[in-house]
């Protein structure tokens, strides 16, 4: 492990949260929010586990979202990619809640049109699902498709559409 990796462990903190789609396990560092994952992770378990504003926040938010109280997420962010991965995740962010895109209308929306592969791709490496809510990209037959989050991701993707009301 080098310095700068052993540092960037040091500045993140993580807490657990259960939900109606299993335990997801919150990370911040000091910049936000910057990684939700469907249960433990292994590569977290150097990640000290301690309640910090910011996922003492995202708490909050995701058990209103959860409960149906909230619509919208308002956290610090903390998102790491490559160009047109963080332009697919802002894309992400525009679709608002109870409304799906298809992966055409994503790939049209960050400036590629015959892009909805790569736009799968980088939806496939968000690292903060539900807050950049990838479960509402959706095949342009409107079938269920590509949600990478856990073990029954099409499960967990199909419960997130019904508690917004988008099916």
């Amino acid at each position: 492990m080098t310095k700068r990796e052993a540092q960037t462990i040091l500045n993140k903190r993580k807490m657990y949260l259960h939900t109606p789609v299993g335990e997801l396990e919150l990370v911040a560092d000091t910049n936000g929010l910057c990684r939700i994952s469907f249960g433990k992770t292994a590569k977290a378990s150097d990640i000290c586990e301690e309640e910090i504003p910011v996922l003492r926040k995202a708490i909050e938010q995701l058990s209103e979202y959860f409960a149906g109280q909230r619509k919208v997420f308002e956290l610090p962010l903390s998102l790491r990619g490559t160009d047109f991965q963080l332009r697919d995740w802002n894309a992400l962010l525009e679709i608002p809640y109870g409304e799906t895109r298809s992966y055409k209308d994503i790939a049209e929306a960050v400036g590629c049109p015959r892009g909805f592969r790569a736009v799968g791709m980088a939806n496939r490496r968000n690292p903060l699902p539900i807050v950049v809510p990838c479960h509402r990209v959706i095949g342009a037959d409107g079938s269920l498709t590509g949600y990478a989050g856990a073990n029954k991701a099409l499960a967990i993707k199909e419960y997130l559409l019904k508690l917004e009301g988008a099916r």
